[in-house]
């Protein structure tokens, strides 16, 4: 396979097996900084991250009210001011990003959606085409039985019968045998 086969770009390309830093190929800072915030995203999204961020909210808790005023760097007596901080400032890049996640997602599902109507206008065409042309064969064979009073009509058996007379004559002109 060429390089230039495996290096597919745009927005319907599914992203390769080694994660962010697989894609081969120039990458702009909007790309590289739109994948981040989609791992970002899904980092977020699961139960590991939710699970992490309760144990360091509680440790820091428990740390700033269970041990000695000497040792605690954000005291219960101030309302834990730096983990209101901390947190806050988490959710304020966590909102964007995620909506840049989001919207960069749309755009793929834009493109898809765009694919499979014209898939879906391509299949229609051929059906269309193939009912014709079915027709077409029904009134082409209609007409051949009614065309004449000792011609007899068309009718699977004749047809099959045909069939043979033709695969016979195929197989006298051809000296080889076929598999």
């Amino acid at each position: 396979m060429a390089r230039s086969d495996r290096r597919r770009s745009g927005l319907d390309a599914p992203r390769g097996r080694g994660g962010m830093l697989a894609r081969s190929g120039p990458q702009t800072p909007r790309d590289t900084f739109g994948r981040f915030s989609e791992a970002f995203a899904r980092a977020m999204g699961t139960s590991g991250f939710l699970i992490g961020m309760t144990v360091f909210v509680t440790v820091w808790l428990w740390w700033n009210i269970a041990l000695p005023r000497a040792w605690q760097f954000d005291p219960a007596a101030t309302n834990f001011t730096l983990l209101t901080l901390i947190l806050s400032l988490q959710a304020s890049y966590a909102a964007p990003l995620i909506l840049l996640a989001q919207n960069r997602q749309d755009d793929r599902d834009r493109v898809q959606i765009e694919q499979d109507r014209q898939r879906a206008e391509r299949n229609l065409a051929d059906t269309e085409y193939l009912a014709r042309e079915i027709v077409a064969l029904r009134m082409a064979i209609e007409e051949s039985g009614a065309g004449s009073p000792h011609t007899q009509p068309v009718t699977r058996e004749v047809l099959r019968t045909e069939l043979r007379a033709l695969l016979a004559e195929l197989r006298e002109e051809d000296p080889e045998p076929t598999p």
